[in-house]
């Protein structure tokens, strides 16, 4: 049963966790499939593959129960893509964890004990006066009862068994009332036999006066007639350090405080005279202290309790326990205090009762201190030593009791109070669960009863405490009836289910920092408060939760055989959590508990114990040792070894996990090594590298790479055996990670360091290697290398390319000589050629051929041993093979492969010009290079990035340079001499100067160019010179980890600083060459070769005599630290020419650093996946999660993107293509771009390396970078990839290199724009003056990526194992201009050619016969072919003369249709996806360069759709042919996949784009119209109802009703009401007045708020409140009579503040935005929700805070243009909304911004707008003077024109009379026909009135009625909704590119560490994603963008 526990619980495989099926039948690791368990949320495409169901044993289910439709897979979205095999840094949140063996310096075990009694029997001391009756127990002893010495032995005696109940490994000494010199003489004589451990000091004062204030204890003189002080300064010479104190007497904290006084004073002393205290001797203030009270306090005298109550809690817990207990509890029936005393068992059987007991108290008290006390502490006092351990554990007890007792016990350290801890009630449950049982217990265990009185002689110091005593199990009772059968306690079965509920009921989840979090280390878990950011704001990273109190109870479980099983599963499912778990249950002390069951044979415990001992060693190494120590590592052996997979469930994973255990075991420990390798452990890997299990594979052969990383003799071993072959045949695996694994272990096995310490750098090659021959050795390092370099040297994956390097480097260091050479001849060759195109004629130096000479000569001094020559040059053939992929990858596209390989190429540089070839007659490295002339005929393409192709070889000597369309030889080998330098120079002829290759040299040399090649912009600390052009270009978006390390002596970059691709380095001169360089010597090349190489054999040779016998244990990087003699080997420098056969003395490297090799990190990468949770499934599949629902949410919306392509795709086929829709500015020529499918993106690409991408939908730029292609090439290809899920840009350049880019919209704040990956996806790259560059096809549902282009092959990449397929030969001599998939079948394709030939391709077939159909009719460049969308098994292609032709696959090689759209020539052409129509544009050239025709065809109607002409822009003939020497077009055409839409590239000066659609699309287009048509009336507002506007503005009391309905009447678009408090409304009556159909909301006294029906249209009621549950109730009271909530989060007057209301949300906005966010949620859709507020003093604190607003699902947002400290008389700071207006524009909710303050009416509200760009004006203080403001004609003379009609409505609605008399006492307005007499006069009729009636003369006739019908009537004859300003004009493109020129801010895309980040907001209008799935707030869009709107 247990065992299927395991199974469930435990993580077997899932579907995806299966890993997909290689071509060889192995797994391979599928984008997410347990890629280490990746959680990242930097990328949205995080989604599982579901490639079926797993049965209970983990194997793979039936094809049946495959799910119906599974998502497609993300590739190039695994973890090794967003860390390269870097180790991911830990989350913000963790800090350092605390030793969980404690700190060295303060850890304390105790030796001996020293327990003095001072207790002189039957005499009090003078001070102390006891009660009658009081405490006289000691030990369980009564002293009275028996002859005082006979008692004080007893005592003594029990309190020496007592404490060996504690720890038996102590050393006790019992010291009975000792004097003076007797105490001295123990405590010294415990210290000398203690020696540096600690020493127990225990001291019983009951019978000796209290400590004095001073610091004094007492003792005795000899005749015990006196008593004599002892200082506690004398008692610290004695005992010394460390040591622990217990202090049993009254006034103990006077010894406790005055011992920390002279400690602390003492320790002063020693660290100023001593500098401290000498090595194994701890500070005095490290000991450890325990008191029984204050120091006014005396000891309890209880009778009921023992006189030494302390001393017994501390030592018999369970007795004082239980007399506790029945001190305090009423017993439960018939049960008697002498009946509990009896308790049976035994204290360390835990199946007795007692045993139980004292087992759950040791559970409770571990976790009260686990809960209560800090890490540090807890660790310190319960984890280092046992003794202590039960002391502290006890002194809780002892608090409990005590405080009780009006006495506080301390302790040093001081710890915080516990007495009141809930546990302590389940610690009286469990006493009480077990009383309730005594009476049957005794009743049938045949107990005598009888009453317990005074112990007998054999009963003293046999068992202290009297409870409890042992009963034999198999008695029975006097009826012979069977013993009672203990009802065990449930304590631990429950604690276990607690603990389990906390797992399983989010116990993984994150919260924020908090109470309820997990606290940093060394904090208490009371709560942690939260941290404070630089910034000033509260840190918000989410947190682990605060672990279960019940962990230190589990430990105690795993001691129960019944539930160990259970406790180790839950326990595994915790671990699981991360390594703050690991650390947690470490700190706990589980190691032991675990270690211990290492040896338990039970095999259902052998999977969780494998699962929990690999998180550890993940975690924490160091537990290495105690495996060794422990014989623990047998157990994971024997797993691994096993034959048979029947012994485990998912035996290959659990078997991968041993595989890991065992190499960290062997990680930087040669004893660790040994013992694995004497358990087989290295056989057993080495078998299981075949494994089908790809996990297995990577993880056996990392064990193999640390078993033999600085072991000779295992090296030696793996030799023999062939493991190094075995490693080079898997970096042809399929699966990625073990690729690289086996680099890294044959990077161990050639010298590279696989310490996990940054200091141990490695060396010394293979080792001895003491049974092979010199020269076999040399070619077995030789032959590694070079397999590893041509396997690896094409691989798409960085990771691995990478962990090549580190293999070369290990090569370069051994054999530098070889390397030293090999520059040498490249660099003369280069040379020569640079010369010969240059134009220029060697100088006397260079007449004759300089390599091949030398190298003639030095073949020659072979003789005639032919097989010796030809052995050389094919070294001499393979060292340059590895140089030249060196020079290929140090212009990597991926920054961090490239810098490695500079640092390799730089340190070999740096030897050859340290070398003596700078002093040969012939050298040529004294001089500058110079350039060619023709830069076209160089192979370099322009720049430094070019790629090196790999040795060649010829039959003849020198050849004229290759034309660029020759094609590379493969690697053969000759007899001639001149073969080599033959391919040296061929070489030479088809890369970069190898002077440009070399400029990154630091330290000293570099060499000018005339042409550098321009590389991407990368920050540096140092100011940097760009090119002209370059000076606005953001930087790369590049990761790299790596740093650069230079090969001369200098201080390293600091840390955060970049590492320039080209680090700045002096001008060379031939004064900074040393002077043995400048002085020439009679020597030959061939001379210098050959003692390079002999330094190189000489180094071998001292290698392999190093260790002196014929085995050497233990070299490399360890031999500094385990006492190996080092070697010559690890030496930079040359060895001393006089003692070995090294000629001319060379020296070289001196000077050099000691760069290499280099180091990886790929193991403490691959061994983050034991640190991730493996448990359970990744947030993106974690079904409720934020991930999760994006991506359901993601795929609804994609399925109805794809519904709505299907209806719209018929009728797009008969519909006019020329409604415009956008029109976006871009830099440069558009050459290439790419829509997604689903998103609104678009990806550009100019015709250098600029990639933009915008928001099509909303004219916005979303990011802009480049692409770091060489200067000179272009993107030729652009593609998103991984649409369903998100999105990633591929590009591909000219070059010949292909690109991935992540993180490109900003939106959804996954941070900057990233590289994901980089390759080479074509090796040979023809150059021609007009090619096609490199063109791909990428298909989703294969994962297929088709290359091809300027080459004669198509090579295609398989994304999932990162590795090229099948290359097809073109059989073509021209490039391929376009490739196209199959979109129903993987394997056949399209491609067309420059020739005008299409050729159909089928990969199922031969190569050779892969051509499965060609079509010729076109006689000019093909500039594209597509799929016809809807006809199956045709095709379209369209050429440059104009012509589109249809094609056939069933039908002849004739086209079917032949097209003649543009016969003056065509520029692009495209097909639609879904929708059988294309779309083509003419040429631009200098007859037709003002516009260009564009046309879309319908195929199905065989006609036009559109037909029309585009401008160009252009106002002058282009100047140049074609803006790319690779894209024959100077414009661009796209369809998108999924809409009814295009797009156009045109080639103007501005470069904007213009988008074009049918009519179904004409709804999607933003652009205002410029007619202004009136809209329906709709019965609810909506976000639009809020722009163009004029408002009346909340005011009190001035906002009433008639107010608001005068208003109305003269033109105000929408009203708000007054301010009301939420808790005011909510009591109010709502009364209709049956006549006039007021609503009024009436209080106690008075209507509070009045509204009509007529205005709800256009009404929003303003609520004022601090709580959003209040808000909500006082919505919901009036919503029925409203249109919309608004809340006052402005008002600054105290009435609203004071409460926390209006002005005071400002500065909180977490409950401003909580109250939002609760009224959006609870209003219903009609009802809007908006918000008012004032600007903060800082317009950055401003826009942050209404961008959490605007966040939170508001219609219209409301600023009042002044501060909360401003006040009407200022003038309010209109211009500062502009920049929040465009700030929220930009976050594209489509949310009105109104603008409020000293606006003065509709005349004015203009400029306000102009001003501001605000949507809509709010109108206040005019208003309330006169409420026809809105008008664009205002009342006049309205004491006239309004008074009266104001008037005669209030008194209609029975308003109140005071509230009408102060509104019409603030009307004013201009005078043309009242005088001002008159207006004075009725102002003081107002005033004197007391009602209505006092204004009947100003009134007269009381016609309130017709006043009501004629604003009724002008309200539904002019709509306040059609009162609307004019639309604000839009900026003009000219404008809009002044105003936000294109330039992205500086610092926004600096290359960034992967992080963390996951998609969460979409950007669709479409398909609306629910508020609740997006789980946070949207990240702030970048203001601005440089784009410009075009009207339709």
């Amino acid at each position: 049963m247990f065992a299927e526990q395991a199974q469930a619980q435990l993580p077997h495989r899932d579907s995806w966790g299966q890993g997909s099926r290689s071509r060889n039948g192995r797994s391979t690791p599928s984008e997410t499939d347990r890629d280490y368990g990746s959680t990242s949320r930097s990328d949205h495409s995080n989604i599982r593959e579901s490639r079926g169901t797993t049965s209970p044993d983990g194997r793979l289910g039936s094809i049946e129960t495959l799910p119906d439709a599974t998502p497609s897979i993300p590739y190039w979205s695994a973890k090794r893509h967003l860390t390269c095999g870097n180790p991911t840094p830990d989350p913000p949140w963790s800090s350092k964890p605390i030793p969980w063996r404690g700190s060295p310096p303060g850890r304390i075990r105790t030796a001996h004990a020293a327990l003095v009694l001072c207790l002189n029997i039957d005499v009090d001391p003078p001070d102390i006066i006891k009660t009658n009756p009081c405490a006289v127990l000691e030990c369980w002893v009564d002293p009275h009862t028996m002859p005082s010495h006979k008692a004080l032995e007893a005592i003594g005696s029990n309190l020496h068994h007592q404490f060996e109940g504690l720890s038996a490994k102590v050393g006790y000494k019992p010291i009975l009332d000792p004097s003076q010199d007797d105490l001295k003489r123990f405590c010294q004589t415990s210290r000398r036999q203690a020696k540096e451990e600690a020493v127990l000091f225990y001291y019983n004062g009951h019978g000796v006066p209290k400590p004095t204030a001073s610091g004094e204890l007492w003792c005795f003189n000899r005749d015990y007639t006196q008593y004599i002080p002892v200082s506690l300064q004398e008692l610290q010479g004695w005992l010394g350090s460390p040591c622990v104190y217990i202090w049993d007497c009254s006034a103990a904290g006077h010894l406790l405080n005055n011992f920390n006084l002279f400690a602390e004073r003492r320790d002063h002393e020693v660290n100023m005279m001593h500098g401290g205290y000498a090595d194994g001797t701890q500070p005095l203030m490290n000991s450890i202290q325990l008191a029984a009270c204050a120091a006014n306090e005396q000891l309890p005298s209880c009778p009921e309790l023992p006189a030494d109550v302390f001393t017994s809690c501390l030592t018999s817990p369970i007795d004082i326990a239980l007399r506790h207990f029945l001190m305090n509890h009423q017993l439960p029936n018939n049960i008697t205090a002498d009946m509990v005393l009896q308790l049976p068992g035994d204290l360390k059987d835990r199946r007795t009762p007692l045993g139980e007991l004292n087992w759950i108290f040791t559970a409770i008290t571990d976790t009260i201190a686990w809960t209560t006390f800090s890490r540090e502490i807890f660790t310190r006092l319960y984890r280092c030593d046992l003794l202590i351990a039960s002391l502290f554990r006890n002194f809780l007890l002892a608090e409990r009791i005590m405080k009780d007792h009006h006495c506080t016990p301390h302790t040093y350290p001081s710890l915080p109070p516990t007495n009141t801890h809930p546990l302590w009630a389940t610690w009286d449950l469990a006493v009480d669960t077990c009383l309730r049982q005594l009476p049957e217990l005794l009743a049938k265990s045949g107990t005598d009863l009888g009453v317990v009185g005074a112990p007998t002689p054999q009963t003293i110091g046999a068992r202290p405490g009297r409870v409890g005593g042992r009963q034999d199990r198999s008695a029975t009772t006097k009826n012979g009836e069977q013993p009672y059968t203990y009802v065990r306690n449930r304590f631990f079965a429950d604690q276990l289910t607690a603990f389990e509920v906390w797992i399983s009921r989010g116990g993984s989840a994150l919260t924020k920092k908090g109470p309820m979090s997990l606290p940093p280390a060394g904090d208490r878990y009371s709560g942690a408060p939260e941290t404070v950011s630089q910034q000033g704001g509260t840190d918000q990273h989410l947190v682990p939760r605060k672990p279960p109190d019940q962990l230190p109870i589990v430990l105690q479980v795993l001691l129960s055989q019944p539930h160990r099983l259970r406790a180790l599963i839950l326990l595994s499912q915790f671990v699981d959590l991360g390594p703050w778990a690991v650390h947690l249950v470490l700190t706990i002390g589980i190691f032991p508990y675990i270690s211990k069951l290492l040896q338990a044979p039970s095999l259902d415990l052998r999977p969780v114990l494998i699962f929990i001992w690999a998180r550890i060693l993940a975690v924490d190494s160091t537990v290495q040792v105690d495996l060794i120590n422990t014989q623990g590592y047998k157990y994971f052996a024997s797993v691994l070894g096993a034959r048979t997979d029947d012994v485990l469930p998912n035996s290959s994973e659990h078997k991968a996990m041993c595989s890991f255990i065992l190499a960290a075991i062997s990680r930087d420990y040669p004893l660790g090594q040994q013992a694995c390798w004497g358990e087989r452990v290295f056989d057993n890997c080495y078998e299981r590298l075949e494994e089908p299990d790809f996990l297995l594979r990577q993880w056996t052969a990392l064990c193999i790479a640390q078993m033999w990383d600085a072991n000779d003799e295992i090296k030696v071993y793996g030799v023999d055996r062939g493991t190094q072959d075995k490693l080079i045949a898997l970096l042809s695996d399929d699966a990625t990670e073990v690729r690289a694994a086996a680099l890294y272990a044959l990077g161990t096995f050639l010298g590279a360091s696989g310490s996990e310490f940054s200091d141990r750098t490695g060396g010394g090659g293979t080792g001895t290697m003491y049974q092979l021959e010199e020269r076999v050795h040399f070619r077995m390092e030789v032959a590694v290398a070079t397999g590893a370099t041509l396997a690896i040297k094409d691989d798409a994956s960085p990771m691995c390319r990478k962990e090549l390097l580190v293999v070369i480097s290990c090569l370069v260091k051994e054999w530098r000589g070889y390397f030293v050479v090999c520059a040498w001849l490249y660099w003369e060759e280069d040379r020569k050629w640079r010369a010969s195109t240059s134009g220029q004629y060697f100088s006397h130096l260079h007449d004759e051929d300089v390599t091949n000479q030398a190298i003639g000569e030095w073949l020659d001094g072979f003789n005639d041993d032919e097989m010796l020559r030809e052995e050389n040059r094919v070294l001499l053939s393979s060292f340059f093979t590895i140089f030249v992929v060196l020079l290929d990858l140090s212009v990597d596209a991926y920054q961090e492969v490239a810098t490695n390989a500079q640092t390799i190429v730089d340190y070999i540089m740096a030897l050859l010009l340290e070398s003596p070839f700078t002093r040969l007659e012939s050298s040529s490295l004294n001089t500058p290079p110079t350039a060619p002339i023709d830069r076209k005929g160089s192979p370099q393409m322009g720049g430094t990035r070019t790629r090196v192709p790999s040795l060649q070889s010829s039959a003849s000597g020198h050849l004229p340079p290759p034309s660029p369309g020759g094609v590379r030889p493969s690697i053969s080998r000759s007899d001639t001499m001149n073969t080599l330098t033959s391919g040296v120079s061929n070489t030479l002829r088809r890369t970069s100067s190898f002077a440009n290759a070399l400029k990154s040299l630091a330290g000293g040399i570099a060499f000018p160019s005339a042409e550098d090649g321009r590389a991407s912009p990368v920050v540096t600390s140092s100011s940097t010179t760009l090119h002209n052009n370059d000076v606005s270009r953001p930087p790369s978006p590049n990761l790299n980890f790596a740093q650069y390390t230079s090969p001369y002596s200098r201080p390293p970059t600091p840390q955060g600083a970049s590492s320039s691709r080209h680090p700045p380095s002096p001008k060379f001169t031939k004064h900074d060459l040393p002077e043995h360089s400048q002085a020439q010597m009679d020597f030959l090349p061939c001379d210098v070769m050959e003692a390079l190489m002999e330094e190189d054999m000489e180094r071998l040779r001292s290698r392999r005599r190093a260790s002196g016998h014929p085995r050497r244990h233990h070299g490399g990087h360890h031999r500094d630290h385990h006492g190996s003699m080092p070697s010559p080997n690890g030496s930079t420098f040359s060895i001393d020419s006089t003692s070995s056969s090294v000629i001319l003395g060379l020296g070289t490297g001196s000077g050099i650093r000691d760069v290499l090799p280099l180091k990886s990190t790929y193991f403490d990468w691959c061994s983050e996946y034991f640190k991730e949770p493996q448990m359970r499934q990744a947030e993106p599949d974690e079904p409720g999660s934020v991930q999760y629902n994006y991506q359901v949410w993601r795929q609804q919306r994609n399925e109805q993107i794809q519904a709505e392509t299907l209806r719209h795709s018929a009728m797009a086929e008969e519909r006019r293509w020329d409604q415009p829709v956008a029109t976006l500015q871009v830099t440069g020529h558009p050459l290439s771009m790419a829509f997604h499918s689903y998103d609104q993106h678009l990806v550009v690409a100019n015709e250098t390396d600029m990639i933009s991408v915008w928001d099509w939908f909303h004219k916005k730029r979303l990011n802009y970078f480049c692409n770091g292609n060489p200067r000179g090439t272009s993107i030729t290809s652009l593609h998103i990839i991984n649409e369903d899920v998100g999105g990633i840009i591929v590009t591909a350049s000219a070059e010949g290199t292909i690109r991935l880019y992540r993180n490109y919209d900003p939106n959804l704040e996954q941070g900057p724009v990233q590289m994901v990956s980089a390759f080479r996806g074509l090796n040979e790259v023809i150059q021609l003056r007009q090619g096609s560059g490199v063109i791909t096809d990428w298909k989703q549902s294969s994962g297929h990526l088709l290359v091809g282009g300027d080459s004669r092959v198509i090579r295609s990449w398989d994304a999932q194992t990162e590795s090229p397929g099948l290359d097809l030969d073109t059989g073509s001599e021209s490039p391929v201009t376009a490739i196209v998939s199959d979109s129903l079948s993987d394997q056949t394709f399209i491609a067309s050619f420059a020739d005008g030939v299409v050729k159909v391709f089928d990969r199922r077939l031969e190569e050779e016969d892969a051509i499965v159909r060609t079509y010729s009719e076109h006689t000019s460049w093909v500039q594209n072919v597509r799929w016809h969308p809807t006809a199956r098994g045709q095709l379209l292609s369209a050429s440059l003369d104009g012509q589109v032709k249809l094609w056939d696959l069933r039908g002849s090689d004739n086209a079917v249709e032949t097209i003649d759209l543009l016969p003056d020539g065509l520029s692009a052409f495209d097909v639609h996806s879904a929708s059988a129509v294309f779309a083509v544009t003419s040429a631009i050239n200098p007859l037709h360069w003002r516009s260009q025709r564009a046309a879309v065809h319908s195929l199905s109607r065989g006609r036009a759709l559109s037909d029309y002409h585009v401008s160009t822009g252009l106002s002058i003939p282009p100047s140049r042919a074609l803006p790319s020497p690779f894209i024959p077009r100077s414009s661009s055409l796209v369809f998108h996949p999924t809409e009814m839409l295009y797009g156009l590239g045109e080639p103007d000066g501005t470069s904007k784009y213009s988008f074009f659609s049918d009519e179904i699309r004409r709804a999607l287009s933003t652009s205002p119209d410029p007619r202004a048509a009136k809209r329906a009336k709709l019965d609810h507002l909506t976000p639009e109802d809020f722009k163009n506007g004029i408002f009346l503005a909340p005011m009190v009391r001035s906002g009433a009703l008639p107010t608001r309905l005068f208003a109305l009447k003269h033109g105000a678009t929408l009203v708000w009401g007054p301010e009301m408090v939420d808790k005011a409304i909510l009591h109010a009556e709502r009364v209709v007045d049956p006549v006039t159909g007021v609503i009024s909301y009436n209080g106690k006294s008075r209507a509070m708020f009045t509204t009509h029906p007529i205005e709800k249209s256009y009404l929003i009621y303003q609520i004022g409140s601090s709580d959003p549950d209040l808000a909500v109730q006082a919505a919901r009271t009036v919503m029925q009579d409203v249109s919309g909530i608004d809340l006052n989060c402005g008002c600054p007057k105290p009435f609203s503040t004071h409460s926390g209301m209006g002005a005071a949300l400002l500065t909180n906005p977490d409950l401003l935005c909580s109250i939002l966010t609760a009224l959006r949620a609870a209003m219903p859709p009609e009802i809007t929700v908006s918000a008012k507020i004032r600007l903060l003093p800082s317009q950055e604190d401003t826009l942050k805070l209404v961008e959490r607003i605007v966040n939170t699902g508001i219609s219209a947002l409301t600023v009042h243009c002044r501060t909360r400290n401003m006040r009407d008389k200022d003038r309010a700071t209109i211009e500062r909304l502009r920049q929040i207006v465009d700030f929220v524009e930009g976050m594209g909710r489509g949310i009105a911004v109104i603008e409020n303050g000293d606006c003065l009416g509709w005349n004015d509200a203009q400029r306000v707008r102009s001003v501001t760009g605000a949507h809509s004006v709010m109108i206040a203080r005019a208003a309330e003077s006169n409420p026809s403001c809105f008008s664009s004609t205002p009342l006049e003379d309205i004491e006239q024109t309004l008074v009266p009609s104001y008037l005669r409505l209030s008194k209609y609605f029975d308003h109140n009379w005071g509230l009408t008399k102060f509104c019409v006492a603030q009307f004013k307005a201009q005078h043309v026909k009242v005088k001002k007499a008159e207006a004075v006069a009725m102002k003081q009729t107002l005033a004197q009135s007391k009602d209505f009636t006092g204004m009947e003369g100003v009134v007269g006739t009381w016609t309130g009625k017709e006043e009501f019908d004629e604003i009724a009537r002008s309200i539904a004859a002019n709509p306040p909704s059609e009162h609307r300003l004019a639309p604000l004009p839009a900026a003009t493109e000219t404008q809009q590119e002044q105003d936000t020129p294109e330039i992205t801010p500086p610092g926004t895309q600096n290359p960034h560490p992967p992080g963390s980040g996951a998609p969460f907001l979409p950007s669709n209008p479409r398909v609306a994603m629910p508020a609740m799935l997006t789980g946070r707030d949207a990240t702030t869009p970048t203001p601005g963008g440089g784009v410009s709107v075009a009207a339709q």
